[in-house]
Formats: structure tokens, sequence, C-alpha cells
């Protein structure tokens, strides 16, 4: 590093020292800090003790673990300079989905000294006949962006092949990178064992590097406001903010349909730009994606508009600033997506926050203050799935075989099966024995069988090339090719987007307009179109939901603006839509809430404003409505949003229950109401889906022979039927039920708002007018039902007659 004229940080001097002394640990640093260097050459550093140059080449030493494979080159790049002048002999590799196959060849002779992985290249390694032999030697994994797998399936993937490693190699040494995280000390516990010794450590990262998050204020964002309502309205700023930069600038946006809209407006304010901005997202072709990349390192492209596929680790040292499309809805990915810029240690990172509608400042002003204030989401590791287990028991079966009570004890050491009864495992084993209760007749579901010799392994090859083939948590939407007639590929598409297009019809794709032609083997083939407009396709992928802290965060903004102050330029600019609400209805502010009655010609309203996140708000909303109904039948209509929820009935309802408080109870019965409210059966249906796919008993096709979601979806919804009438106790059901609670209902997350409610002071206000926080409710609901002209019209008229209201002074 003196070489270099750098000056390492005490944080780095502390990671090597760790390292050196055999500890794991966890390093916490702001992105663009020095994260790498701090880890690995801490671990080159214990490597050439331990293993001197100059015996030529070593056999794998360190596995290198990263969630993305985009971020493979960068990463293998910022690793091999150190090692090119410290270990010249010693040997760097990649291994990903998108290793050529003569890599991959020179690999399966001999593994490099350094491999540069994801989870589920490591997972394939681990199937290896010779798996033993070519990874005991590993001494050091290093897993880079730890929080973005430590909350998912694919962590839990990745904590079994540690369990795995840990097994041959006691000593490993496992370090976790990680810019953006709450829970530090559960995030080192479930990377390192904590009875280890010497114990793992926290390492965090201080450094004086300055970030600033400001906000693009729109022109007069009036009194009312709902979801995409400023949104066009910010296309000049944003044009304006990006021709004044001088670097590159990162616009992104949350979903995939936003980033191809916003590509089309940035071009239609400025057609020169043509092939000086870019767009990038997940479904486009990785060739496209790597030329955005490319162009970004090397400083040619003016701006790229992007989703989260570039919210990770890559170095893109010419960008400047970032704009945030709307709210990031969390701080910890405001904060990551603010790191994008100025990625290098000294330099300022910059971030504007772009609002789409009025309530999104007050957000923006409250995520800066709470980012400023070291405010960050937690990220909590799955509890013990079983279709992950299922998965990895197959897995160690194909790499050289297991004992059962040996493997029981490893996977216990996995953080996420630490609570695993011997039950559940001898169960998970029957199951890949002989498919459970039901499938034992069906030769393909007999996935592992016990030899002479005691071991478990897989008795077939063609079981063994399906489940090499199947490896891996991460289930994708339903997708299909989009090729031109000619030949190219463009990227993939949702099947349903697809499937409601006649030939002719024109879409815009990898910021293209393009023309549908026709579907051939799951292939939608287009040409360039005649027509000039198109329809935006839409990804399943669900909308974020705002999360706990940036909810409390907003609310904490509220308070100011309800006690008379607006001291940030965000609260100015929405003052007129604050004292709006506070003349027409009442402001939240914690310790209350508030609920608005409104009676229209649709029938009685309810709406109430727990600020808790669109997925909670749903279940509140459906739980709210069914115990209303069970005091009197009724139908309701539910409409949500991150800050509240509307119920409305055509028959007037008894606000009584949820006056008292009874309605809103958190008691024993909850679980009960949740599943009775919804149609948690539908729901675990769909859950299941990705369940079986991942634990093996849905094939998605050969290379080359896919097969159609439809057919994939027939598959698991004839298990789930099977299992039902001739399994009950099949514990892959248990975990849909479970799932739908824990994953898209936010059971523990719902559980605690209806506690904090209960100590609320609920102000139940009578509306002669929907307030600016009931009518964005009412807008979610429209637009279901009427056509764009249709719900612009109706909102006119509801402004108007409000504003003729307030005017007169009669609210």
């Amino acid at each position: 590093m003196r070489a270099r004229g750098w000056t390492p940080f005490p944080f780095q001097h502390e990671a090597w020292a760790a390292i050196g002394e055999g500890r794991s640990g966890l390093l916490h640093a702001t992105t663009g800090a020095g994260k790498t260097y701090a880890v690995w050459l801490g671990v080159l550093d214990a490597l050439l003790r331990a293993h001197p140059p100059g015996r030529g080449a070593e056999p794998l030493r360190v596995l290198w673990i990263t969630p993305m494979r985009a971020l493979a080159a960068d990463t293998a790049r910022a690793l091999a300079e150190p090692l090119g002048e410290l270990a010249p002999a010693w040997t760097l590799g990649q291994r990903t989905g998108d290793t050529p196959a003569a890599e991959r060849a020179r690999q399966d002779r001999r593994l490099p000294t350094v491999l540069v992985t994801t989870p589920e290249s490591l997972s394939l390694l681990l199937t290896r006949e010779r798996a033993r032999e070519e990874l005991a030697g590993t001494a050091y994994v290093v897993v880079d962006e730890w929080h973005e797998l430590l909350g998912s399936k694919r962590g839990v993937q990745l904590q079994l092949a540690l369990a795995r490693l840990r097994r041959w190699n006691p000593a490993l040494v496992a370090w976790g990178l990680s810019a953006t995280l709450g829970n530090l000390d559960q995030a080192l516990a479930v990377l390192a064992d904590p009875q280890a010794r010497p114990a793992p450590v926290l390492v965090r990262g201080r450094i004086d590097k300055q970030l600033a998050i400001d906000t693009l204020i729109p022109p007069d964002p009036g009194r009312y406001s709902w979801a995409g309502h400023l949104g066009a309205r910010m296309q000049q700023p944003v044009v304006d903010e990006i021709a004044a930069s001088t670097g590159s600038t990162l616009v992104f946006t949350n979903v995939r349909s936003q980033a191809e809209i916003w590509y089309q407006l940035l071009l239609e304010a400025r057609p020169e730009w043509a092939g000086d901005i870019a767009i990038h997202h997940g479904s486009l072709d990785r060739e496209t994606r790597e030329w955005v990349e490319a162009g970004l390192k090397a400083g040619t492209l003016r701006a790229v508009v992007a989703t989260s596929s570039l919210d990770l680790g890559v170095d893109f040292l010419p960008v400047e600033r970032v704009l945030q499309v709307g709210s990031a809805k969390g701080i910890a990915r405001m904060l990551q997506r603010a790191g994008r810029s100025g990625h290098q240690p000294g330099r300022a990172s910059r971030l504007t926050l772009v609002p789409t509608h009025t309530m999104e400042l007050v957000e923006a002003a409250a995520a800066r203050v709470a980012a400023l204030a070291g405010r960050v989401e937690r990220r909590e590791p799955p509890a013990k799935p079983l279709d992950v287990l299922v998965q990895h028991l197959v897995t160690v079966a194909l790499g050289g075989g297991f004992d059962a009570d040996a493997l029981y004890d490893e996977v216990r050491g996995a953080w996420s099966y630490r609570a695993l009864t011997r039950a559940e495992f001898d169960w998970a084993m029957r199951f890949c024995e002989q498919g459970g209760e039901s499938l034992s007749a069906y030769p393909d579901y007999h996935r592992i069988a016990r030899g002479d010799d005691g071991l478990w392994r897989v008795p077939d090859a063609g079981i063994a090339r399906r489940h090499r083939l199947s490896v891996g948590t991460i289930v994708s939407d339903a997708t299909m090719q989009v090729k031109w007639m000619t030949g190219g590929r463009i990227g993939t598409i949702e099947e349903g987007f697809i499937a409601r297009l006649r030939p002719g019809d024109a879409f815009y794709f990898a910021g293209r307009l393009l023309e549908f032609v026709r579907v051939r083997e799951m292939v939608a083939y287009v040409r360039k179109p005649t027509k000039r407009k198109g329809t935006v396709p839409t990804w399943q992928g669900s909308k974020m939901a705002l999360s706990d802290e940036l909810g409390d965060a907003v609310l904490d903004m509220l308070a100011v603006a309800a006690a008379g102050a607006y001291p940030h330029p965000e609260l100015q600019a929405a003052r007129p839509m604050l004292e709006t609400q506070a003349r027409l209805s009442r402001i939240p502010v914690p310790g209350m809430l508030l609920a608005e009655s409104y009676r229209s010609r649709e029938g009685q309203h309810l709406y109430l404003h727990p600020f808790a996140g669109r997925h909670v708000h749903l279940g509140l909303a459906s739980l709210l409505a069914w115990r209303l109904a069970r005091e009197r039948p009724g139908t309701f209509s539910i409409s949500v949003n991150d800050y509240g929820f509307e119920l409305v009935s055509a028959e007037p309802f008894d606000l009584g229950p949820v006056l008292d408080g009874s309605a809103l109870a958190a008691g024993p019965d909850l679980l009960h109401d949740v599943l009775a409210s919804l149609n948690a059966s539908e729901l675990a249906q769909r859950r299941f889906r990705e369940i079986a796919r991942v634990a093996g008993l849905v094939f998605s096709g050969y290379p080359g022979q896919p097969r159609s979601m439809r057919q994939l979806q027939a598959s698991s919804g004839l298990f789930w039927e099977v299992f039902r009438k001739y399994d009950q106790g099949n514990l892959l059901l248990a975990q849909a039920e479970q799932e739908v609670l824990s994953q898209e209902l936010d059971i523990a997350r719902l559980r605690s708002t209806l506690q904090r409610l209960q100590g609320c002071r609920l102000d139940l206000v009578e509306l002669r007018h929907p307030s600016p926080m009931s009518l964005p409710l009412m807008v979610e609901r429209f637009r279901e039902k009427l056509s764009t002209e249709q719900l612009g019209d109706r909102l006119a008229r509801i402004v108007k007659a409000m504003e003729q209201d307030l005017a007169r002074g009669a609210v």
C-alpha cells in the first residue's frame, strides 16, 4: 500500500490483525471505504505466512462468495493485482453461471488457489464425487455483500455449505463484508460459529466519508397528491440535473417497468442523448448489461436508468451522483444506492431523491435524518426452511455420500437449523429416500439410498443430472426469451405480459419500441415496429413496502409539521398539503392512530393510517374487514398503500369495534383470524410452487428444452393436491403456510403493529371531503376499474369541490 501512496485506515489494520490471529469476523464499513483490501490483504498475508511462495501452484485456499454473477469479474480484478505481485504462481479464477465451458473444464482438472463464486456454484462444487478432496484445503471463505444474502434462502444455502466446509476443516476462517445492516451481532453469529476459538470479531470501519442526501423539489406540488402524481412533472428537473453533471449519473427506480418509462422520458426530452444514456435491469440480455457496465466504468455514458441490478458492489468510479426516483422504501437501500457514487475512500457520495408524490417529500426528509442518525433496517435469516435442507441432502449425497447422524450434527451447526429436531431431519431423509408418504411408487423421487457401507448416496445418474441442473434457491418468475426475428437475443420478459399481446402490438423493452410477432417454444419473436406508441411490460416483482424504521421516521417528521415547524426544504414544499390535512382532518403523529370516516355514493369509507407498510396494511385491512363482518355480515372493498388502508362498504357499518380497540386486538386468536380473513390456501399454494422447485419436486427442464411456466405450475399444483389428500403430515405444506405468514403477511410485524396501535390514542375524524391522506387510497381503488381519462375526470371533480369548500372556509 505504501508503494501506492496509500495509508491504511485503522479498521484495515484491525481486520488484518484479527485474520492473522485466525479469527472469523464481520467487517461493516461504508460503501467505497476499502473493505475488499481490509480483508483480502489480511487473508493473503496469512496465507503467505502459512504457505511461503516459491513452491509453485497452491491448491484451492480461498473461496470469495459474491451474491451476483455480475460482481464476479469486478471482484476478480480487485483481487488479482495484489495476488499477482505477492504470489505470482498462485492462480485466481471465477466460477458462476456465466463461466465458459472451457474454463470450467480447466477448473475440473485443477481448481485455482482463489476462486470467486456464488452460493449456487459453491453448492454445485459440493455435488462433485471428489468434493472433500478438492475443498478440504479451503482455509478462508469471504462473503461479499453479506447483508444481501443474510435474509434469504440463498444465505441459508451458504450457511449449509459453510457447515460442510467446517466439518472438513474445523479451523476454517469466514469473513463477511457489509455496508448497510442493523443487526450486526446476529449477522456475525449467522456467518461465524459464536463458540469458535479464537472468538469471531466485529470490525466497524469508521472513516470520514462525506454523504450528501438532498431532494429535487417539484414546482408547486399542491394540496392533494397520489401515487405517481408528480412523476412526469419531474421529467425536466431530472433532465436538467443530468445535463449539469460533469460525470456519469445513475438514475435508480424501484421496478423494471418504471425504469423503461423513465428511459423513454429522458429520450423524449433530449433525443440527442440517444447512445449517451442507457438502461440496465435484470431482464436484459447479459451482453447488453455488460456493455452498459463497461460504459459506466469508462465514463462514456452520461446516464444509466437502473433498478436494483446495479445496487451492489460493482465499482463505477466515474459516477458522480445518484438520483432515486420515488422513495427507496428503506434506509439501507437508500444508503446502498448512495454509495454507487463517489465509490472510493475520500470521495463524497451524493444521492438526490426525486419524489413522485407529495408524501414522498416527507419521506425524503425523514430518510435523510434517519440515515444520518444511523438508523438501518435489520435482515432476519429464515428459520429452518426444509425445502433448502431437502436439496442439500441430495447435494451432499452426490458429493461422496454421508452418514445420517454425522450430517444431522453438521446441519445443526448452521444458524438457521440450530433448532432443527431429529424428527424433522428424519422426515427430510425419508422424503429424499422415497418421496414421503404419497410418492413412494415413483422411482424419480427415490433420490438417495443407503449403501452397504452405511453411507447415503444418489443411486441414479438421471436423478444426479437433474439435481445438478436444479441446484439453487432463486425461483425466477414465469419468463420467456425475447428475440429478433433475425435471431439476436434481447432479454427475458414475463410470460403473462406476452400472453396479453396480439401479433402487431407494440411494447417498450430494453429501451426500444418492439413489435410482437409470435411465440414459438417459449421464445417471443419481435421486429422493428410500424406503430409509434406502445405499452410498458409489467413484472411480478412485488412492490417494495415501507420499512419499520422509515415508517417510524416519517411519523417523527410529521410530528414536527404538526407542531407548526417546517425546518426542512422538503417539509416547506409539502406544507400546503400538510396544512390542508390539518384543516380537513389531523396530521398523524407517534402515539396517535388517525381514523377517518367518510360517506359517499359508494357507501361508508373508513381510513386508518398506521404507517406500517403495504404488506402489513393488507393483513390489517383484511383482518379488520373480517372481524367487522363477523359482527354484522357485509362486503368490504379494500385498498392499501404504505401509509394506511381503506375499507369501503355499500352498507353502513358499526365503528364501535374500531373505537373500543377490539377489532384491532393482537390476542391469541390473531393467527386464526388472519388466516380466516385471507384466501390463505391460495396464498400458500402459490408459495408452494417455489418450495416444490427448490425441494426438487418440479424440474425446470434440460438446457435448450425449458418447460413452460404453465407446465411447472400444473406440476406443483398436482403435488399440492396429492400431499393435502394423501400426505397431510408433509412438512413442505406446513412450510408454505409458515412462509405466507412470515414473508407475504409479515405476521411478526403485523402483531407488533397491532400491539403498538393498542397503546395509541385513536382520533376519529368525520370528513366532509377526502383528506390529502385518504384520497391516495381512493385512487388506488379507482385505478383497478377506471381508465386513465375517467380517473382524471373523477379526481378533478373531487379536488375542485374540496378547493371550493376550503375557499369558503366550510370545513
